[in-house]
């Protein structure tokens, strides 16, 4: 379990673009929000007993050492993004590429044991 030592918020500027804030202790989000609760089901078991903010979606784990707070529009917006994702299509192999690779590496099996 890594620790967590950078604490991230995410909310959105006038223009609409993300402003991410960093900070290196929980202290700074603790003085401009308040706590309402401590997060006791995350399956991240390093978010345990983090604090739950007012107004903030979180904790979320980002990484192995950063822990994520979002804006209830940021939450929504990303979700939505990554909801409507289409996922990359596979490409598969057929049976006679597959034949082609493999003669392919036989042959060159072959010119490097006689070489």
């Amino acid at each position: 379990m890594a620790k967590k030592d950078t604490y991230r918020v995410v909310t959105r500027g006038r223009d609409g673009s993300l402003m991410i804030s960093d900070y290196p202790s929980i202290a700074p989000l603790m003085q401009s929000h308040q706590q309402i609760g401590i997060d006791d089901c995350s399956t991240d078991l390093a978010l345990r007993g983090m604090p739950v903010f007012r107004g903030l979606i979180g904790p979320m784990p980002e990484g192995k050492n950063i822990v994520r707070y979002e804006t209830p529009e940021v939450f929504e917006v990303l979700t939505k993004e990554w909801m409507n994702a289409k996922p990359r299509k596979r490409r598969r192999r057929t049976a006679a590429q597959i034949a082609e690779e493999a003669a392919l590496a036989l042959e060159l099996e072959s010119q490097m044991a006689s070489s």
